[in-house]
């Protein structure tokens, strides 16, 4: 069942009509009649008909695992994976059993597809290692796309060279390394005519997309600042980001103890463990011998490098082995981004979307950024910032450069994403003259209009927010946080990226393509410039065209001959 262009427009308005609780119910009511997932019913695309794309998955880290478990696999069929640890391949399969929690979200694939033991996942799913093997073998494995969930800094490499083998596909967030890069993926992507999608979610997410008809409907009215914050409670020795390391490939790491006296825990548990608990404890202990195991990984032989940070003298104060550099990759500007490629690249893309709602559904880019970055938490065991705080002016609608009175038509947003404290958590508030909209953790909405826009928790359940100078606190006028939660779109963006290989047309295109996913790595990556030098930079209009030589980086042209593309 594909909808028409009238049909969608119907389910949008359905949505807008009903509270968060009445539309999941008619979504479900829509599942069981018409055989279409949510997802499926509000963003307008079809049935997957019994044909589902067969895919491979490019690294099965921690967002690896995500995205293998929101696949449908009515819309999907994974028939191989890689990564380099078997602690990753481990939780392919079996899922993140660190806790009773997080294996909700990384199911696994034999929770996902039904299968009862590891040898029989292993009869329909492929497992190489490094990710080069089983690209050179896609064709033979009938593999059609690829779901990439490597470190950042082979996004590119992995990308393209799928895209020459005639291979669809879906990259994680952030699209690549550097602006040259996401040039590469784009015009590959054009030569090839293969999707070349991200995976920035909260294109998938009703309740952006809700925002959005809310601020083109006026019903905040007229915007004019934007903030949003990502804070983590992350300190020295306890940092989500800073992983374990083994104790033979560093045992003065602090963490390295931690891991063995966990696997001591867990064993002692196992022991002395009857019924059900024994099933639950037995992958526990098999995952955390695997972790620990991650020191026989030769990650130098990947090429993962050495780094060696130096103090102002000129004397190395930190050295991070190839090992360390691949378990920690997040925490170093080589593989990674830091906190705005990892964080900010997302709420910066929320920003992007509501901005975009004033201009007709256009994406604009932003004006300038001026960024601070803060190095006052960690110790040096990393060269990315503790902490980035950034101000952009974004175009309103009628914005001319060149006008006198241009400074009246630019809206501000403002970002902030620490660790060490986790107060406020993460989400977004956009402020308008009739209204207020805060969104938090992609899961809950509220709206306060003008006359009512001082809204105050109750005693103990947290902080209070005021946006009025005086008067008494009344409560939000309308407030969407009840009820079942909202997909955070990890399933709609993988539903719909298949769904776009089976129907092939003009219209029917990933949502973040990758001029908007290109647009958003701009974003990150121009905070990140400016929280170096700590001065103003103005966003230049060559660098988001796919066709323009022009990076911000400065350096690096892009280049579609490079040996590490070439197949």
């Amino acid at each position: 069942m594909n909808l028409t262009p009238q049909q969608q427009e119907a389910a949008r308005q359905e949505f807008l009509r009903c509270s968060r609780r009445e539309f999941l119910m008619a979504s479900s009511a829509a599942v069981a009649t018409t055989g279409l997932t949510a997802g499926a019913y509000y963003f307008g695309y079809g049935k997957a008909h019994g044909d589902p794309v067969r895919v491979a998955v490019l690294g099965t880290g921690d967002e690896g695992n995500i995205l293998i478990g929101a696949i449908n696999p009515e819309y999907v069929q994974v028939k191989a994976i890689a990564d380099i640890r078997p602690f990753n391949i481990f939780r392919a399969f079996y899922g993140d059993n660190s806790n009773d929690n997080i294996i909700k979200m990384r199911k696994g694939l034999m929770s996902v597809y039904g299968w009862k033991t590891e040898d029989e996942a292993r009869k329909h799913v492929k497992v190489y290692g490094h990710f080069e093997d089983c690209l050179a073998n896609a064709k033979a494995d009938g593999i059609e796309a690829v779901i990439i969930a490597l470190p950042l800094h082979l996004h590119a490499i992995a990308a393209i060279k799928a895209m020459r083998l005639g291979l669809h596909v879906l990259t994680e967030k952030l699209m690549a390394r550097t602006v040259a890069q996401c040039k590469e993926m784009a015009r590959t992507s054009r030569e090839t005519g293969k999707f070349c999608a991200t995976g920035h979610q909260r294109h998938y997410n009703m309740l952006y997309e809700e925002a959005m008809e809310t601020i083109k409907r006026g019903k905040l009215g007229d915007l004019h600042h934007i903030s949003a914050q990502w804070h983590r409670s992350n300190l020295p020795g306890a940092d989500s980001w800073q992983m374990p390391m083994p104790w033979e490939a560093k045992p003065e790491d602090p963490q390295a103890m931690k891991l063995l006296n966990d696997l001591k825990s867990l064993k002692v548990a196992l022991n002395r463990a009857r019924g059900s608990e024994i099933d639950k404890l037995i992958p526990r202990v098999r995952q955390k011998e695997l972790q620990i195991q991650d020191y026989l990984v030769d990650a130098a032989k990947f090429g993962y490098q050495t780094n060696e940070l130096k103090n102002a003298n000129g004397d190395v104060v930190y050295t991070c082995s190839p090992i360390e550099e691949l378990l920690r990759w997040r925490l170093w500007g080589r593989t990674g981004g830091g906190l705005m490629v990892e964080l900010g690249s997302h709420q910066l893309d929320a920003a992007s979307i509501f901005i975009s709602a004033l201009h007709g559904g256009e994406h604009k880019h932003p004006i300038s950024v001026f960024a601070s970055g803060a190095r006052n938490l960690f110790p040096y065991e990393r060269d990315t910032n503790d902490h980035i705080i950034a101000a952009f002016d974004f175009p309103l609608p009628g914005y001319d450069a060149k006008d006198p009175l241009a400074e009246m038509n630019k809206i501000s947003v403002q970002y902030s994403t620490i660790n060490g404290n986790g107060f406020g958590g993460y989400g977004e508030i956009v402020y308008g003259t009739k209204g207020t909209m805060i969104i938090l953790k992609e899961e809950e909405t509220q709206l306060l209009l003008k006359e009512e826009t001082k809204a105050s928790a109750g005693a103990g359940s947290g902080p209070s927010l005021d946006t009025q100078s005086s008067g008494a606190s009344q409560k939000a006028v309308a407030a969407v946080a009840a009820g079942p939660k909202v997909s955070r779109g990890y399933t709609e963006e993988i539903e719909h990226f298949a769904w776009c290989i089976r129907n092939p047309s003009p219209e029917n295109q990933p949502r973040c393509n990758p001029e908007v996913a290109m647009g958003d790595a701009i974003i990150a990556h121009v905070t990140n410039i400016s929280a170096e030098k700590c001065q103003r930079v103005y966003f230049n209009d060559e660098w988001f065209k796919v066709d323009s030589d022009e990076t911000p980086e400065g350096h690096g042209t892009p280049d579609l001959n490079k040996p590490e593309y070439q197949v």
